[in-house]
């Protein structure tokens, strides 16, 4: 096996530097870093993540908590960790909620105390007072994307704000008749997320002068296939329907679009939709919609932390996250 010694060796360096050069702190430049690279590559050289544990105190791995791994949301967003750590040289631990009161317990209580970690991320999971006191006696770094929670530095999208955009966007296309696929109660739980995204959809009507039509407000679960219901429900009902709907996801706006082609209405000509998320599928179906970045989410989470671990604790990392309303062809004027 190859030793750090014949890699410094070969480099032409001390092996401090060497050591310094590869568990990236401590300053060295960047030639005799790439000079590390180079020769570590050549030799086959792989850094023991015992070794560099016992000798820095670090596991070089960070528990990231989520509430679904099957999710498009939470897997994006778990890309985008993963992506920014793994650049760095760290792990990933995944530590799912489930709805499991016991097991959700014992994540807090018992996994995350095993000292296997440097930093947790917790992703749209709003903990209570007692499992955010357990994070904070681990003593560790940790980022919460979804807040807000005061005792947390936290990453937060405005979701209210967000679903006004949406709204608005529909509003000034001389949409009056605007139908919402929101959610069912079940899935109005983590900082009712769903819920906000009902306010801030009547919010802007109310602020167009326009009334809330309760027959226009469907539940739904967050799906392609909920939307697709739902959305069937929305238009294929006796009276009134509408002219535009507002899905509080763009897996339920692809639903929607699914529908009313089933249906035989054209989109965007006899409705638009727009969705909320910046999905994948969106350019496929040339869905408009509320882009909330979840890839630069979890990139921003991961820097956050890291500049926590590997220099400034008292980094200021908290904060809104941006979006963007991206128009395409799913909607059009009345």
């Amino acid at each position: 096996m190859t030793s750090i010694d014949e890699v410094a060796k070969l480099a032409g360096l001390s092996t401090a530097t060497v050591s310094r050069a590869l568990s990236g702190r401590g300053h060295v430049s960047p030639a005799s870093r790439e000079r590390v690279r180079v020769a570590a590559a050549s030799l086959g050289y792989v850094v023991s993540s015992r070794a560099s544990s016992l000798a820095s105190g670090r596991t070089q791995n960070v528990g990231v908590v989520v509430p679904f791994l099957d999710r498009w949301f939470f897997s994006t967003v778990l890309s985008g960790v993963s992506s920014a750590l793994m650049k760095r040289g760290y792990d990933i631990t995944l530590y799912s909620i489930t709805a499991d009161a016991d097991v959700r317990h014992e994540v807090f209580s018992t996994f995350l105390r095993r000292q296997r970690v440097d930093a947790v991320i917790a992703v749209s999971i709003e903990l209570d007072d007692d499992e955010t006191g357990r994070l904070l006696d681990l003593g560790l770094p940790v980022i919460a994307i979804g807040g807000p929670n005061p005792r947390l530095r936290t990453l937060t999208v405005d979701d209210t704000a967000v679903a006004r955009l949406a709204t608005e966007h529909l509003i000034g296309l001389g949409h009056r008749d605007i139908a919402h696929i929101g959610a069912n109660p079940e899935f109005d739980i983590d900082f009712h997320i769903p819920t906000r995204r009902r306010v801030g959809f009547e919010q802007a009507l109310t602020d167009a002068g326009i009334t809330a039509n309760p027959a226009f407000l469907e539940p739904a679960d967050f799906t392609v296939d909920g939307g697709f219901r739902a959305a069937k429900q929305l238009l294929g009902r006796p009276g009134p329907r509408p002219t535009a709907i507002f899905a509080a996801s763009d897996e339920m706006a692809i639903g929607a679009i699914l529908a009313a082609r089933d249906l035989g209405f054209r989109v965007p000509q006899d409705l638009s939709i727009v969705g909320i998320d910046g999905h994948e599928l969106g350019e496929f179906f040339q869905l408009t919609t509320v882009d909330q970045f979840p890839l630069g989410q979890g990139e921003r989470a991961a820097n956050a932390v890291l500049a926590q671990l590997e220099s400034d604790a008292d980094a200021s990392v908290g904060g809104d996250l941006p979006f963007e309303l991206i128009v395409r062809g799913t909607t059009s004027r009345v």
